[in-house]
Order: C-alpha cells, then sequence, then structure tokens
C-alpha cells in the first residue's frame, strides 16, 4: 500500500511539474492568434537594408531563417532555427491562398528547402538575400525566384487586419 501511496504522489508531482511546463507554451499559443498580418509586414520592413550575414539573427544581420524568426518573435511568436525546420512546421498553403505572415519556402540549392521568406501580399515576398539583404522579391518572378517556389505554411492563426503593398 505504502508503494502504492508514493507512486500516487510521484504522478501527482510530474503532472504538476508538466504543467508549469506546458502551460507557459500554452499562452504562447493563443499570444499567435493575436498576431496580426500587418504587424509581421511592418516588422519586416521596419527592417529592409538590413545585410545578410549567415547564421545572423538580430538586426546586425540576417540570413534567411534568422530575419523570419526575428519577425515573428517581434509578434511573440518563436519559431525553429532553420528553413528546413520550419518547413516541418504549420499547415500547408496553396500559393492561390497565401495570405500576408505565410512562410514561403524555395529550393536555391537543389537540396530541398535552402530559402525561406515571409509573404506580404500582392504576389510578393521579404527574405534576407545573399546578394541583397532584406528586400523584397515577387514569388512568381521568373528569372529565379518562380521557378524555386517549393511551397508555404501557415505558422500561426495570423489575422489578416490591413491589406499590405
Amino acid at each position: 500500500m505504502k508503494l502504492q501511496s508514493n507512486v500516487a504522489k510521484f504522478i501527482s508531482m510530474i503532472t504538476i511539474a508538466l504543467l508549469l511546463v506546458v502551460g507557459p507554451l500554452a499562452n504562447q499559443a493563443d499570444a499567435a492568434s493575436s498576431v496580426n498580418s500587418s504587424q509581421l509586414v511592418n516588422t519586416a520592413k521596419s527592417v529592409m537594408g538590413t545585410k545578410y550575414v549567415y547564421g545572423g539573427t538580430t538586426a546586425k544581420g540576417f540570413d534567411c531563417s534568422g530575419f523570419i524568426g526575428y519577425v515573428y518573435k517581434k509578434s511573440g511568436v518563436s519559431l525553429p532555427r532553420t528553413s528546413a525546420a520550419m518547413y516541418s512546421t504549420g499547415t500547408s498553403v496553396a500559393k492561390k491562398n497565401l495570405k500576408a505572415g505565410d512562410l514561403v519556402f524555395f529550393n536555391t540549392s537543389g537540396k530541398g528547402v535552402s530559402h525561406a521568406g515571409i509573404y506580404i501580399g500582392n504576389g510578393k515576398f521579404a527574405h534576407s538575400s545573399s546578394s541583397k539583404g532584406v528586400s523584397i522579391a515577387k514569388l512568381n518572378d521568373p528569372y529565379y525566384w518562380g521557378s524555386k517556389y517549393m511551397g508555404a505554411k501557415r505558422v500561426t492563426n495570423v489575422t489578416q487586419v490591413a491589406s499590405s503593398k
């Protein structure tokens, strides 16, 4: 009987510990639902021109996934660090159903997902490219991005507040 009592106490302690750990994560998901598209687009545009830095995650310099992580973090949403890991999260979105705030992914290396950006509306996306730093490009650019497009993911419940240009 004493062993069963100790096991029950142990299970109760584990349950409480899990609630303490998972509780804040649940709140983060709630916070994500309040993110709006114009907030994401404005944050992305606020760092336009920032230079490309391999592995960069700050306004001193970004790589593509560092830029995305920075923009989303400003809205209270944490994402995986790499573009490939970001591609394995969220819900797939058809190109025709893209909304501002969706993540768009590209194969620029011939080896799967190797670049990503944030769709900002009107057929455009913001990203940090190795040649131009943080900039805006056309999703269907016939000279480069159009043929490299792999897909898109919606990683949060982004509220569409305003049309972004």
